[in-house]
């Protein structure tokens, strides 16, 4: 029996790769390289058959790793922006660290930058990264477990995660088969790709292009159009909950429209809070709040107290409506989305009349189910390092193919006029920017399944 090791560096890769169907009746033996907690497994093992379990050994990044890491990412930073001519791309560039130590070594990463200055030079300091990390012991504990198992190919759920290039680097050493996916459609510009594999797997034809744009010495024939199983959950009417019981939980009321707002973490987008208070004003001052109540979704990860302060101020109007994910161990990676949250975010994402948000991927989610998308498009105040026009500009905005694929909020005396234009017609070209981005939504999953099999 075939043997795919799958290595799952973060919770939404167990939402993605292990609630869907990719590995569903699977005829090859399954083998989990993971750091999860014992709940974690618990809860993966119920949705899928797991043959092994085989926990990562521990990484130390030393300061080498870790400065030739950062000078690649800030160097193809560069490279990028300059390529697509488009300054935006150099905001994934982390600043405004806190310690002496941290602005230190970023000045010296920054330094070193300006020596590199070629795209030839990129690849050289690649091949460095890759001397150094087989020099950690990382490598050796990593390269004695994969000799000892020798899976037929290893599976990962994420291209950037910390600990996935020397896990490739020692399989690719092993001569054993590697394959990862692009984990986002924004992915790509932001230079995080951060392993080598022997097949890469992407979201669409738009994405391949990206993806030899800005990484040319990937051969073709190691790139896979395959989709993302992620949207296949909206096709399935198992995942909707039963409408009255939904409203009833909640506490929603079925005579009411409902307007979603989603959140991001509070460094994509900081003032999400107030954003959330000039919709709930707005709809209150118009007197929308006698047809529409207002759903809030945050984002997973943001477990600040940020919004607690608009919803307290409207409490009758805004229903707090927290993601289902499992925060109950210490261990990041243990931080992952329940099954009851997909079904949670589908049948939002169905009864909902619209969504509002910063730029979010959300528009995707409640386009499945022909929903229209507000995008917020004002700057809530004047912020040196924040701005929703740098936002709009990053790349993975130009895949746009017209404004019309959202609605778009310009400033805050006409949310409510553009709310309710949204509800009484809400088309928009939603679709032909999904069809930009993804293919094969529905039959994603089968894909992957297919492409490792042949790649055994």
């Amino acid at each position: 029996k075939k043997n795919i090791f799958i290595l799952i560096p973060d919770g939404v890769g167990i939402k993605n790769y292990l609630y869907s169907k990719t590995f569903k009746n699977s005829e090859a033996a399954l083998t989990l390289f993971h750091n999860f907690d014992a709940d974690t497994i618990a809860q993966i093992e119920k949705e899928v058959t797991i043959t092994a379990k085989i926990e990562i050994p521990t990484y130390k990044e030393n300061v080498r790793e870790k400065f030739l890491r950062e000078l690649i990412h800030l160097a193809r930073l560069q490279y990028n922006a300059k390529k697509v001519d488009n300054p935006t791309i150099l905001d994934f560039w982390k600043k405004g660290h806190k310690s002496l130590k941290l602005k230190v070594f970023y000045s010296l990463v920054t330094l070193a930058s300006k020596f590199v200055n070629s795209y030839q030079s990129i690849l050289k300091l690649e091949k460095k990264y890759d001397a150094s990390l087989r020099k950690n012991a990382f490598y050796k504990q990593l390269y004695s477990i994969l000799a000892q198992h020798a899976p037929d190919i290893i599976f990962c759920t994420h291209q950037r995660a910390l600990k996935a290039p020397t896990v490739f680097a020692a399989a690719s050493d092993l001569n054993i088969r590697t394959a990862t996916v692009i984990y986002s459609w924004d992915n790509l510009p932001k230079a995080r790709l951060a392993l080598r594999a022997d097949t890469y797997f992407v979201w669409s034809s738009h994405m391949e292009r990206e993806l030899q744009l800005f990484y040319p010495e990937i051969p073709s024939e190691q790139i896979q159009v395959t989709g993302t199983p992620q949207f296949e959950f909206y096709k399935d009417p198992k995942n909707i909950l039963e409408k009255d019981a939904f409203f009833a939980q909640y506490g929603l009321d079925k005579g009411k429209r409902l307007l979603c707002f989603s959140g991001d973490d509070t460094r994509t987008s900081p003032y999400d809070p107030y954003y959330l208070n000039d919709l709930a004003e707005a709809i209150t001052q118009s007197g929308l709040d006698s047809t529409c109540q207002i759903v809030f979704r945050r984002c997973p990860v943001d477990v600040t107290g940020r919004y607690d302060w608009v919803l307290i101020k409207f409490p009758n109007l805004i229903v707090d409506m927290p993601p289902l994910w499992n925060f109950n161990s210490k261990i990041w990676s243990a931080v992952y989305p329940t099954f009851e949250d997909v079904k949670l975010l589908v049948s939002l994402a169905c009864y909902a009349d619209l969504v509002i948000n910063v730029g979010s991927t959300m528009a995707f989610d409640f386009g499945m189910f022909d929903k229209p998308c507000l995008f917020i498009n004002y700057d809530y105040k004047e912020d040196p390092n924040w701005s929703v026009n740098t936002i709009y500009n990053y790349q993975h905005f130009r895949s746009m193919p017209s404004t019309k694929a959202v609605f778009w909020l310009n400033d805050r005396e006409s949310i409510a006029q553009v709310v309710e234009t949204a509800l009484s017609s809400p088309n928009t070209a939603i679709k032909e920017w999904f069809e930009t981005v993804v293919t094969y939504p529905e039959t994603a999953s089968e894909k992957i399944s297919k492409e490792l099999n042949q790649c055994m």
